[in-house]
């Protein structure tokens, strides 16, 4: 497979631009000067009419390339492949089958889907194979990530290690919040593949530790998010300095006006696929809203929150989470809180616990909506509505993943009725709506709700035991002062070599 940069796309442009009649004649014109960004925009022929909050989705010029049903009917390395099988994954999500051959063959891409619905193979694995066999000189990195949040930062390294373990690419992991010394050294040291949020990033270039004008291939994941938080200076500031003839791939769950200008400026007549419509209703989640007097919410809530199984909670402000988290905790509840306030060792440490089911009730601020998959999470409360159909979609996104079933329950109180209304229309939802107090049959039916203990409880660290050293073992012992217990850092760099 040819992995070297050509000017293909160019060519491909002009070609495309005979066929194409409006404004497809200068996506090949490399004299074209820029202002304050690449001169890529336009070359989509005319645009249906946009829907409500969406923007038109762009004509692709060039025909896209078929779908395929097995990755084995892919151009990628051998050494990804096996991985794949060694890593359970067997078959290609919808949007994996449809963007990869595109995105293999150097296409730019623009790409929806709801979260769980495999978008990160579906660029991370262009991008691995497309860099494979390259080496990175110190602080030019190859590949670029960018993501919204740390925590969606953390999920897409865990997703993609093992696979650029296996072609031995090196990926790093900037984001604020942990040491910027660390990961300045890891980027002195060379790394291929680099998945940063936006502003940990653009401190490191401001220092000096790292350089774009190398990186070919670049990912927005979560681009309307990133928008919606405020980054797109931010964002369009780093994709100016990017390869100007490079690869681009943005991926999101839903497609906004804000994302039109990233479209627009920074995709070359892109495959455009859709896996999902942008209101996310998927067909194994439940919508329920549940209608509550004032004075009866927190009892419900902690009902529902000493249930059997896990389930993450939605309010929000910090304040209001972590006095709901202790008041939980007092009833007997293992909760914990995960908001922005929290470091991000801190907050690594309560998803692996609950994760792992050492925690049941994550009580978080939108900072969890994005970027935490949990398996086998069968329910969501938002115990604040979201003010936003697109948060209410992200929240319910945590459940219902990868063909799973699931539930996503709001609490409603009568004045938040009306806004309510308004918000499940914008999200294209029908929700099942039921008048529920603490303690009724229909509350317990709905969310597996009973009454909690009335046991205070104090999440600690889980324990690790350590494997028994061999009486027999001829290893060099240690010396007593090295059995003091010292903390364990939590990694945030991911060498793959």
């Amino acid at each position: 497979m040819n992995r070297t940069r050509t000017n293909d796309r160019s060519a491909r442009a002009r070609n495309g631009s005979a066929d194409a009649g409006r404004g497809g004649s200068h996506f090949g014109s490399q004299a074209q000067p820029r202002s304050g960004g690449p001169a890529r925009s336009g070359g989509y022929g005319r645009r249906p009419a946009a829907a409500q909050g969406e923007f038109a989705l762009p004509r692709t010029i060039t025909p896209a390339l078929p779908a395929v049903e097995a990755f084995a009917d892919l151009d990628m390395p051998e050494q990804l492949l096996a991985e794949l099988g060694k890593q359970g994954v067997t078959a290609p999500f919808p949007i994996q089958g449809a963007t990869l051959p595109n995105s293999l063959a150097d296409r730019d891409v623009l790409g929806r889907g709801r979260t769980g619905s495999g978008k990160t193979l579906a660029f991370g694995l262009a991008l691995l194979a497309r860099t494979a066999g390259q080496r990175a000189e110190p602080r030019q990195p190859l590949g670029l990530i960018l993501v919204p949040t740390r925590e969606l930062a953390q999920q897409v390294t865990d997703a993609l290690t093992p696979y650029a373990r296996s072609v031995k690419l090196r990926l790093v992991t900037v984001v604020g919040g942990m040491s910027i010394g660390r990961q300045a050294g890891a980027l002195r040291g060379g790394a291929e593949v680099v998945v940063a949020t936006p502003g940990r990033l653009k401190d490191l270039i401001d220092r000096g530790d790292c350089r774009l004008n190398h990186v070919g291939i670049t990912v927005l994941d979560e681009a309307d998010q990133m928008a919606d938080m405020g980054f797109m200076p931010q964002v369009t500031a780093l994709l100016d300095q990017v390869r100007p003839e490079g690869q681009r791939m943005l991926f999101s769950a839903t497609l906004d006006r804000n994302v039109d200008l990233l479209v627009r400026r920074y995709l070359t007549d892109p495959v455009v696929h859709s896996v999902d419509p942008s209101a996310g209703a998927v067909t194994t989640m439940q919508h329920h809203v549940l209608h509550v007097h004032g004075a009866d919410k927190h009892a419900t809530t902690t009902e529902i929150a000493a249930r059997d199984g896990r389930v993450i909670m939605f309010l929000d402000t910090k304040h209001a989470v972590d006095r709901l988290t202790q008041d939980l905790l007092n009833s007997g509840v293992r909760a914990a809180a995960l908001h922005g306030g929290k470091s991000q060792p801190q907050r690594t440490r309560t998803l692996a616990q609950f994760k792992t089911g050492h925690v049941t009730v994550l009580v978080a601020t939108n900072v969890a909506a994005r970027g935490i998959h949990v398996d086998n999470l069968d329910l969501v409360v938002n115990v604040d509505p979201p003010t936003d159909h697109k948060d209410y979609l992200h929240r319910g996104g945590r459940t219902a993943r990868a063909g799973e079933s699931g539930s996503v329950v709001t609490l409603v109180t009568p004045n938040q009725r009306r806004g309510m209304v308004r918000l499940m229309s914008d999200a294209g939802i029908r929700p099942q709506t039921t008048q529920v107090r603490s303690g009724d049959e229909a509350l317990s039916r709905i969310t597996g709700a009973q009454a909690p203990s009335g046991i205070p409880v104090v999440i600690t660290a889980p324990v690790v035991e350590r494997p028994k050293r061999s009486g027999t073992s001829r290893g060099r012992r240690r010396p007593s002062s090295a059995t003091r217990r010292t903390p364990v850092r939590q990694p945030v760099v991911h060498p793959a070599a």
